[in-house]
């Protein structure tokens, strides 16, 4: 299971109010089925629950659905070995989504209601049972396969046609279960003549329209045979800049770890700023700076992708104009699994969180 649409019952709904310049929230139960009682039901029945709870009574026609002027959240909470519920750094993805809807002109979501609504929405499905019980055997293989909870809070606007800019949006929060994001197989790369992001654009943003790019140049990947895809600058066309919906990191022959500086066309990912803190920690020389596809294919030791799916998840090759630089002997680089089994240690509880990530529900 990867990406499903069975999402929780109940959703949250915070909207933008002009005249007073208040968010006004509502929690929307579509049904108050427990989980146990869902599992019971017939494929056919379960089906048209889920249906049920995809209908949030969002506008048909708006600035979001017209134009993609929105922006979205991915965010997990975990099951942990002692039995409590922990949601990883939503201070972060708070202060991401604020970013985001300022650089969409919009009015921003506070972030302190981000992170109690978070907590809150949590809080109410698990009273349903929509917690995956933890399970001993997620350790054999450090959780790759685990499951954990994906939130998508996300920005819709009010109903409106014509391009322009929205004055009254509205914030909501859902959820499913999630497991592996990548499918099984290989785990090789290729460069897109795609372009992701264009310098005084929209990259730094979590923006929805970011993803028809990555969507379709991922599709094109896959046709080719490869799992993933990598995208180089829009200037140069000669720079790393980031994997479909993942940022990307190189191990150097010389033990240095490189991953493309921040900027406006690079998505600032938790999961990168987190993997960065947990490499320094362990005393590896980390260095955000431009990184060439040359330098990335002839002197790259270890390839690997990072983001709120991903994890940290091992790249064996990249191929770029037919050559092909292969990592690690096509296997897990000792870097990657060590940082990936730290940062699961961290979200499931089997490692001590001595960074204060987890925010507990």
């Amino acid at each position: 299971m990867a990406f499903s649409i069975e999402l929780f019952p109940v959703s949250y709904c915070a909207r933008y109010d002009k005249a007073s310049g208040a968010w006004e929230a509502q929690w929307l139960e579509r049904d108050q089925i427990p989980y146990a009682e869902l599992a019971a039901m017939s494929a056919e029945k379960r089906r048209a629950v889920y249906e049920s709870r995809n209908q949030l009574g969002l506008p048909a026609v708006s600035y979001t659905s017209q134009y993609g002027l929105g922006c979205f959240e991915g965010m997990k909470a975990f099951p942990r070995r002692d039995g409590a519920l922990s949601v990883f750094r939503p201070d972060r993805n708070a202060a991401r989504f604020a970013s985001s809807m300022r650089g969409l002109k919009v009015p921003v979501y506070p972030e302190a209601l981000f992170v109690e609504a978070v907590r809150e929405f949590l809080r109410r499905n698990a009273a349903l049972g929509y917690v995956p019980a933890y399970r001993a055997e997620w350790e054999r293989d450090h959780f790759a396969a685990a499951e954990a909870i994906y939130l998508r809070p996300f920005m819709n606007s009010e109903g409106a046609i014509g391009v322009g800019i929205p004055a009254a949006p509205c914030v909501v929060i859902t959820a499913t279960v999630v497991s592996s994001y990548f499918k099984g197989g290989n785990t090789k790369a290729v460069t897109t003549k795609r372009i992701r992001a264009t310098p005084f654009g929209t990259g730094s943003i979590k923006c929805a329209s970011n993803y028809v790019i990555s969507a379709l140049a991922k599709r094109e990947a896959e046709d080719a045979g490869y799992m993933e895809v990598v995208y180089l600058d829009a200037e140069h066309r000669r720079y790393v800049q980031e994997g479909s919906s993942c940022n990307i990191f190189f191990r150097l022959r010389n033990g240095t770890l490189v991953t493309p500086v921040l900027g406006d066309t690079i998505l600032p990912g938790i999961t990168r700023a987190s993997v960065i803190e947990l490499a320094k920690a362990e005393g590896v020389k980390v260095e955000e700076r431009p990184v060439s596809i040359e330098e990335a294919m002839t002197d790259g030791a270890e390839c690997f992708v990072t983001g709120t799916a991903a994890g940290v998840t091992p790249i064996e090759s990249v191929t770029h104009n037919g050559a092909e630089a292969v990592y690690n002997s096509r296997k897990p680089g000792e870097l990657s699994e060590r940082l990936q089994e730290t940062l699961k240690g961290i979200q499931y509880g089997t490692k001590p969180d001595t960074h204060g990530w987890n925010a507990f529900v």
